[in-house]
């Protein structure tokens, strides 16, 4: 079975830092690439950062470039997203999805039709 667990959401001020986790299991980690997408009230789903199942290969939205940094270990089959410098605006429910052998390209978002998803974390900004 195919999961996906986010943790290391919560509630901070502005300025401040979180790293996110996700933890994966029921499949060849390797083998996918991992995306975060988040998700805030009355707005659609958007991608923030994709790192492809070969190093190297990442993709940031333009909001996150210069405050957030996507990395993965492969020996803890772990995506992680550490968010500095946060603002009011990246308050929203922060979800990771997993897709086999996608290449995440650094100009185009991750696609939104991941097959795999968690159930994603909360992420409040305060001002």
């Amino acid at each position: 079975e195919v999961q996906l667990v986010e943790s290391g959401g919560g509630l901070v001020q502005a300025g401040g830092s979180l790293r996110l986790s996700c933890v994966a299991s029921g499949f060849t980690f390797d083998d996918y690439a991992i995306g975060w997408f988040r998700q805030a009230p009355g707005k659609e789903r958007e991608g923030v950062s994709c790192i492809s199942s070969s190093p190297g290969s990442t993709y940031y939205a333009d909001s996150a470039k210069g405050r957030f940094t996507i990395s993965r270990d492969n020996t803890k089959n772990t995506v992680y997203l550490q968010m500095n410098s946060l603002k009011p605006e990246d308050t929203a429910v922060y979800f990771c999805a997993a897709e086999a052998y996608l290449f995440c390209n650094p100009n185009y978002p991750p696609p939104l039709d991941f097959g795999s998803w968690g159930q994603g974390t909360q992420v409040t900004v305060s001002s």
